[in-house]
């Protein structure tokens, strides 16, 4: 009777717990003020990001490398860790707003082409500790502007959508470095 007992027990505890733990639904719908602002931003984001691969002072440096790379014409397999300076004139010393932390890797095996997965942490007054994420296809040698689209966002940019578009300001043929202006418009 005692073991009768326990057994019909555990099994109602059991099943209590299995019932509570399905009733909890996947996912559910909130209403659109829940999250998002009643009403959205846009905003225009103009900087420099400075790419420093050469000297002592590298801000993005190779970290894996393919058995082909170094025999490629576009470097294909390189991964590239980088934490560059953002500013906002083309010159290194001119007003800092934030960093570009992330990775780009050669993804193409006919075009110079760098598949980018960057965060743009940002210092400066306004949106001091907000991120944009972005994530793309950069063919960095087109004489074109380039176009990245922003992912994502956090602080003032939380829900960010929109894109970069990413224009080479300058580059040191000797060692590699490069001056990229970018033009970001986000959703926010």
């Amino acid at each position: 009777m005692t073991n009768n007992l326990i057994s019909t027990t555990f099994l109602f505890i059991l099943s209590s717990i299995i019932f509570l733990a399905k009733s909890q639904p996947f996912s559910t719908s909130l209403p659109r003020s829940t999250l998002r602002p009643k009403r959205e931003n846009v905003t225009r984001l103009h900087f420099f990001f400075h790419d420093v691969v050469g000297g002592p002072n590298a801000t993005a440096v190779r970290v894996a490398a393919a058995p082909i790379t170094n025999t490629s014409p576009t470097g294909f397999g390189a991964v590239v860790i980088m934490d560059n300076l953002l500013t906002e004139g083309s010159n290194p010393n001119s007003k800092r707003v934030g960093r570009a932390q992330g990775m780009y890797a050669s993804a193409d095996m006919t075009n110079m082409s760098f598949m980018m997965v960057n965060n743009y942490v940002f210092d400066d007054e306004r949106f001091n500790g907000s991120t944009l994420s972005v994530l793309g296809r950069n063919p960095v040698t087109s004489p074109a502007v380039r176009e990245l689209p922003v992912v994502g966002g956090t602080g003032v940019f939380r829900f960010a959508s929109g894109y970069a578009e990413a224009r080479t300001f300058f580059v040191n043929e000797t060692n590699g470095d490069a001056i990229v202006e970018y033009n970001v418009y986000v959703l926010h």
